[in-house]
């Protein structure tokens, strides 16, 4: 029996991280393989998500459990450009897209490439699809050890605006409980030149939770990050998922890391910034403009790990966490011919029913809430005949519904985590929960 909100919180109520639905653990081989021009057909490209995932890093932090490698050897980086570069001219030719509205470049760590290799990979990007990149939100993940000023100056001149910088933490001794090896020299080294390069937005990634971390490291943390006046921070609760290196050391996450999230938000909020969500935090006097909304509209993601969605189909490579897993898909990715370029064969098949779930997640789980008018628009059903559980967050006082809004409030936004996965569906659970790491 599926518990309840209530009995999920009083069991702590960390239960994941619910950024996408579903997530990746419940993909399975796709028996057959679906044809990128049939599932694209019918939907509308004039609002799309360009993703690329760069699976590279330089080191492999302790609690990281991305789809990424370290340090690769040899030819392999260009091996995956390659691949890239032929995925992408295949895909837009299947698809016909008229029109990319946001992009982001993830990973990984895509500034472990050159310079020469960005040049390169955002020249093919502009010759194969219809994108403006000087008009549209581009976001590019950063890590303090592969910037570079010359790097920074080359992606503010090809249209990035946004540059996300994965700290972590300001203080050596998190980082030495996260298993990140960074000097705060560094790390200020770098901010500086991001701020000197003039990106319009410039966000902070942080993590909470971590074993000896108490409220005045946390706060020493966030001190030095808004020094730095970023247009916006991420703060992350500390998860330890399976074939981490903090799992494989027998690490658990600290007990208090609601109360260090309430912390953060608190000062966060008392400094000038406005809550997005759980983790987003962004500066009140910025405003970051995009046509695209990812409850209606398609993400087209290249290179191995990246995730792409219709409405009905979400597919990407297959998913691994250990090294070899990762090192054997990225490997078939490179080798693969156009025609298998052509065709989703891993992934999962939303019904309605999923779709009203997603829908639910992602619009509840920010700011903006659930549109009752939006969501009986797009479903032709009223949000509470569909969802009559969220008649609970009202009685435990997580929500508000506001002006025709269903709306999380400050302490419902905290229970994000626990909220997400509770809206699970049970088919989407038990994949999840079947699903063997490698």
């Amino acid at each position: 029996m599926k518990k309840s909100l209530e009995t999920r919180m009083r069991e702590g109520g960390y239960d994941g991280y619910a950024y996408a639905y579903p997530h990746k653990t419940a993909y399975r081989a796709l028996v057959p393989p679906v044809s990128l021009k049939d599932a694209w057909q019918s939907e509308d490209k004039t609002s799309l998500f360009l993703y690329v995932h760069l699976p590279f890093c330089e080191m492999r932090c302790g609690f990281c459990n991305l789809f990424t490698t370290i340090q690769p050897g040899g030819d392999l980086v260009e091996q995956t450009l390659t691949a890239i570069k032929a995925q992408s001219r295949v895909l837009a030719e299947a698809i016909n897209p008229e029109r990319i509205t946001q992009a982001a470049i993830g990973g990984g760590t895509p500034s472990f490439l050159s310079e020469a290799q960005l040049q390169s990979l955002f020249s093919d990007l502009s010759n194969t699809w219809p994108i403006e990149w000087q008009k549209i939100p581009t976001s590019f993940e950063a890590s303090p050890g592969t910037l570079t000023p010359g790097k920074l100056a080359l992606l503010r001149s090809l249209g990035v605006d946004r540059i996300s910088l994965g700290v972590q933490s300001f203080l050596a001794e998190d980082l030495v409980a996260l298993k990140r090896p960074q000097r705060r020299e560094q790390v200020e080294q770098v901010c500086q030149w991001i701020k000197n390069a003039g990106f319009p937005v410039f966000n902070i990634d942080l993590i909470y939770g971590n074993e000896g971390q108490d409220a005045h490291r946390w706060q020493r943390s966030l001190d030095a990050a808004i020094e730095w006046l970023p247009e916006e921070i991420y703060i992350y609760p500390l998860y330890i998922g399976k074939l981490t290196n903090l799992d494989r050391s027998g690490r658990k996450p600290g007990e208090h890391r609601r109360e260090l999230c309430r912390q953060a938000r608190d000062f966060l909020l008392g400094a000038g910034y406005c809550q997005v969500s759980m983790r987003l935090f962004r500066r009140a006097d910025v405003v970051r403009r995009t046509d695209y909304c990812c409850q209606d509209d398609g993400m087209l993601g290249l290179g191995p790990g990246a995730r792409s969605y219709t409405r009905s189909l979400h597919y990407s490579t297959e998913y691994a966490v250990g090294q070899s897993g990762v090192k054997s898909i990225i490997k078939r990715f490179n080798s693969r011919n156009p025609a298998e370029f052509a065709m989703a064969d891993y992934g999962v098949s939303l019904s309605v029913s999923e779709q009203k779930v997603r829908y639910v997640i992602k619009s509840l789980l920010r700011s903006e809430g659930i549109s009752l008018a939006a969501y009986q628009g797009r479903f032709g059903v009223p949000l509470h005949a569909d969802f009559p559980q969220l008649s609970d967050l009202f009685e435990l006082e997580l929500a508000d519904e506001i002006s025709g809004v269903v709306q999380l409030n400050a302490e419902g936004f905290i229970w994000s985590d626990t909220i997400g996965p509770w809206l699970y569906s049970d088919a989407v659970t038990s994949r999840m929960s079947a699903y063997e790491f490698a």
